[in-house]
């Protein structure tokens, strides 16, 4: 079988440092990190630091996901790879806490649920898995609009759901809110927990794409596209990968489906959403580079890293474009 360039990138033990070097660059670029010219130590630390450790961790997380559970049947560092390019092409949500804050949860949260795979009495996994939910809607509430389905998905994909496991899992989305009461009831101001929840019931009028830029409604395209060009290779080829990977790979087509759907019916979450989107399509679209190798692919593979830069440009050096 021959190897072409994307599956010698795919396959290169450095292709995670380069690409490491390639995320710290856009973050420079970005201003964010030194946002003037540094003086003082104080100074240094004005820019968004605490998100760019949060995506750090995230990206090693995403390595872990991917070693731990070896989501690509061959030695290829494409998950992690892919997660960190597309979420440099999103530069303008750098400086985003409460979205940082997102996306390291929702990863956590797949590296802690995949652990409880079959296993019907793995309470703890699955109370840290939640946690890392309720921690996310701290900030981003409406991730609680997923919990029903990954019930589901612990039923049907991990066959873990059990009623112990159901209790954990529902103990662990409270845990934040525990630690959170005493703060509200010393200030004493309980309508903002109230008002921290009625939010799920407010909707905006469906499809309305004028509160995004141009830059934000070409990232989802782009986004969409490659879930979909993943998940049609995925389903061509999953009879090579073992039951558990199939399954895991359930999860993440489901959970991208489920947030493509979410985010073009309410565009005002797009700043949230977009990270969702992004972890789910990782595995995908790495699994169709790592594990393809037709002249057509490899055609595939320079069109996406080209349309993966030229957004990155777009977004760095012109974030103002309107719809």
């Amino acid at each position: 079988m021959q190897k072409r360039t994307q599956n010698q990138v795919a396959e290169s033990r450095f292709a995670l440092p380069a690409t490491v070097a390639y995320a710290i660059a856009v973050w420079l670029a970005s201003g964010l990190l030194i946002p003037s010219v540094p003086i003082t130590i104080g100074e240094l630390l004005q820019g968004a630091w605490v998100q760019f450790v949060c995506f750090l961790i995230s990206a090693y997380l995403m390595v872990e996901l991917n070693n731990g559970n070896a989501l690509i049947r061959i030695y290829s560092r494409m998950v992690s790879c892919s997660f960190i390019v597309l979420t440099c092409i999103s530069c303008s949500l750098f400086s985003s806490l409460g979205g940082a804050i997102v996306q390291l949860s929702v990863v956590a949260s797949y590296l802690l649920a995949f652990h409880s795979y079959q296993d019907k009495q793995s309470m703890g996994w699955t109370y840290y898995a939640f946690l890392c939910v309720g921690l996310a809607s701290t900030v981003f509430v409406q991730i609680l609009y997923y919990v029903p389905f990954f019930w589901m998905m612990m039923f049907f994909q991990l066959t873990s759901l059990s009623w112990r496991t159901f209790f954990s899992s529902i103990i662990g989305l409270l845990t934040p809110y525990w630690f959170l009461l005493p703060v509200i009831l010393y200030r004493g101001t309980p309508e903002e927990a109230i008002a921290h929840f009625t939010v799920l019931s407010n909707f905006s009028i469906p499809f309305d794409y004028t509160q995004l830029t141009i830059n934000q409604l070409l990232l989802y395209v782009f986004i969409v596209a490659l879930g979909i060009t993943g998940t049609i290779h995925y389903w061509r080829k999953k009879s090579a990968d073992n039951i558990r990977i199939r399954l895991f790979y359930g999860c993440f087509i489901q959970v991208w489906l489920l947030t493509a759907i979410f985010l073009a019916l309410q565009p005002q979450h797009y700043d949230m959403l977009i990270r969702i989107l992004i972890i789910n399509v990782s595995p995908l679209i790495a699994h169709f580079l790592s594990l393809t190798y037709t002249r057509v692919t490899n055609i595939a593979f320079y069109v996406i890293c080209s349309i993966a830069l030229l957004l990155t440009l777009l977004n760095l050096w012109m974030p103002s474009l309107t719809f």
